[in-house]
């Protein structure tokens, strides 16, 4: 039986992967010691969803495991060996206001985890695919530098230049101010890439946007659209920081990320990287998100605004899909922002109002 192994695996992107490569048969070893809770407190824990995939998911075996720690992980990847023939590594430290915090331990799980669980493959299941959730953070604040034009709700970019249908993988990665996650997201997209060229290896660095879903434990410094709804319908204040509330993000939902990566498998590259989020079919700027969450809950959200941006962040980014999709024509997004919105309300309105 082909085992599939996922790190983060009670997370957002990781539990969806969990139930994603399941149904195909596969034997899935999860890696997860809910490092979020650590994060971000106990509201972004992560152990209710992993009790619900040890429940629901019999073929799924789960491993209270640091990846930091090179032992346990070694022993897992030794157990299985050349059975192996996928990793998904979403586990990471994802936020950049924590990472000025604590810069030791952002850049020891981000980059050190990341080195640790491509040697064990390089080791024990050479010819699997690695599959990497990089960031669009990797780019630092170079966006914020393209020609944007103010519009009623959001920046936009000009419409004559070239990346009008996104941002695309050529933008350069270097000599911008990243945050200290994004440097560390950096260097373990970097190693990524290097482990497939060099080593031949079967590695992919997907450079995402705002990643989202129902099953996200959203917080304050992550999660935004989950948060945002949580807000809306708690009545909990929420603070929109810098750029007018009209700051553009593109979001991908967790099941049209799951199917890209799935395609990935089907017919893996080489040290590929891609750019991978809502694209121009799923966007919206603050504002746009927060008249959307007002719509579905029929109540004014509790919101303030401060001038002071978070350091780093984007004014405008969307992502370029075009290589991805000529790379993997099967693939399509199916979510756009309504629809993210409105089955995160319907997923979580009864345990929310619960709390």
């Amino acid at each position: 039986m082909d085992v599939a192994i996922i790190t983060g695996s009670a997370g957002l992107i990781g539990s969806e992967a969990v139930r994603f490569f399941a149904k195909f048969g596969m034997h899935v070893v999860g890696i997860d010691n809910d490092m979020r809770k650590f994060f971000f407190g106990d509201e972004a824990s992560t152990t209710w969803n992993r009790q619900i995939l040890q429940a629901e998911v019999t073929n799924y075996e789960h491993y209270d495991v640091d990846i930091r720690d090179y032992t346990k992980v070694e022993k897992i990847f030794k157990r299985f060996g050349n059975n192996i023939s996928l990793i998904i590594h979403t586990a990471a430290q994802p936020s950049h206001d924590w990472a000025a915090r604590d810069p030791f331990t952002d850049f020891s799980v981000n980059a050190n985890g990341t080195l640790n669980l491509l040697q064990a493959t390089r080791d024990y299941c050479l010819d699997a695919s690695f599959i990497f959730t990089s960031t669009n953070k990797v780019y630092g604040d170079l966006p914020n530098y393209l020609p944007l034009v103010e519009q009623e709700l959001r920046w936009e970019i000009e419409s004559s230049h070239k990346y009008d249908s996104g941002i695309s993988e050529d933008m350069s990665i270097d000599q911008s101010k990243h945050s200290l996650f994004g440097a560390s997201k950096v260097g373990a997209d970097v190693l990524v890439q290097e482990y497939g060229r060099y080593f031949g290896m079967k590695t992919v660095s997907f450079r995402g946007g705002c990643l989202t879903g129902p099953n996200h434990s959203g917080t304050q410094l992550h999660g935004f659209l989950a948060y945002l709804m949580k807000c809306a319908v708690t009545g909990k204040p929420y603070t929109i920081f810098g750029y007018k509330g009209k700051q553009v993000r593109d979001n991908i939902h967790s099941s049209d990320l799951i199917s890209a990566f799935y395609e990935f498998y089907k017919s893996p590259g080489v040290a590929a990287v891609y750019n991978i989020g809502g694209g121009r079919e799923s966007n919206c700027s603050m504002l746009e998100a927060i008249n959307i969450c007002q719509e579905i809950t029929g109540k004014q959200m509790n919101y303030s605004y401060t001038d002071e941006n978070r350091i780093g962040d984007h004014i405008w980014y969307i992502s370029d899909l075009s290589k991805f999709k000529a790379h993997y024509p099967d693939w399509s997004i199916k979510y756009d922002i309504p629809q993210i919105l409105r089955e995160i309300y319907e997923y979580n309105i009864e345990k929310w109002t619960k709390e």
